[in-house]
């Protein structure tokens, strides 16, 4: 999640001594809304919402808790994941109803919320990925 949130590696060799781990240099800015922006991927060009940004970050620094037992389940992540697309997706329905749901158009394969749907079903915006596939 923190590489598709950065747009950077893990763990890059190629970085200066006491910044290999992009998970070290990235909680500071993880827990505070205002330095997210300057960690979030260029490639993303500002067009992402801010809120939605800082709780994936918020679960991302979750993920990376010291102790194990004080990180989310695969099933919370996905959970969480979740509300955070179904919160994106109830802000650009349009009012009044009429026409298909988002996730109506997701399981027929079509377009939902803002996003496109890769082969893999992993709902994409802007070329992105928005939710973490398992690997």
């Amino acid at each position: 999640m923190l590489e598709m949130l950065t747009g950077q590696r893990a763990l890059d060799p190629n970085r200066p001594n006491g910044q290999l781990s992009l998970a070290d240099r990235a909680k500071p800015y993880l827990a505070d809304r205002r330095k997210l922006a300057h960690i979030m991927d260029a490639r993303f060009e500002g067009q992402y919402n801010s809120k939605q940004a800082f709780q994936a970050a918020q679960l991302t620094l979750n993920c990376l808790a010291g102790e194990p037992r004080s990180r989310p389940s695969m099933k919370e992540v996905v959970e969480t994941l979740e509300q955070i697309e179904s919160t994106k997706s109830q802000a650009r329905e349009p009012r009044g109803g009429g026409g298909s749901s988002p996730s109506r158009d997701r399981a027929h394969g079509g377009r939902g919320g803002n996003g496109r749907l890769s082969p893999s079903g992993v709902s994409r915006a802007n070329g992105h990925a928005t939710k973490a596939a398992a690997r």
